[in-house]
């Protein structure tokens, strides 16, 4: 059995490491603009997490990566581009506007991990984006419960 990443696992694979770059850049955006010590941690782990990810998949593509900050996707590129003409119009300390923009760019990224685990890949790489898939979920689900808890506290 091949376990070596063919053309088309190693295009899934650099998908993949754009997903991991947008998320870093994302989750450190995030971080730059919640004024809470707790949320500013877990968005620079979260940050963190996301360039171990995008490292690892680069490991197996046999792939240079690109600096922290220099890659990314077209579709995280627009995402940044309305995330920044909101914060023009949004205040600083709006914690619900972060995580409504950092929820929609976990939804990406579960999006892609989900279309990733549909594609055929040798084993050894499968195994690895299944992992990867867990934690993206997890964040997703962690980030969806604070963007629901402060849209609550909104509210009340």
């Amino acid at each position: 059995m091949n376990t070596t990443p063919d053309d088309k696992s190693i295009q899934v694979l650099k998908e993949l490491i754009d997903v991991c770059e947008d998320g870093e850049q994302g989750f450190m955006r995030c971080a730059e603009r919640v004024q809470r010590p707790e949320l500013k941690q877990l968005f620079e782990a979260r940050a963190r997490e996301c360039r171990v990810a995008a490292d690892q998949l680069a490991s197996l593509a046999g792939e240079e990566h690109h600096a922290p900050g220099e890659g990314g996707s077209v579709a995280g590129a627009m995402h940044r581009g309305w995330v920044a003409v909101k914060d023009a119009v949004t205040p600083a300390d709006d914690e619900l506007a972060v995580l409504q923009e950092c929820e929609r760019g976990e939804d990406y990224a579960l999006h892609r991990y989900q279309e990733a685990m549909q594609a055929p890949l040798p084993p050894a790489v499968k195994d690895v984006v299944a992992h990867q898939y867990e934690g993206v979920r997890r964040n997703h689900d962690q980030v969806k419960a604070l963007r629901q808890q402060a849209d609550m506290q909104k509210g009340a």
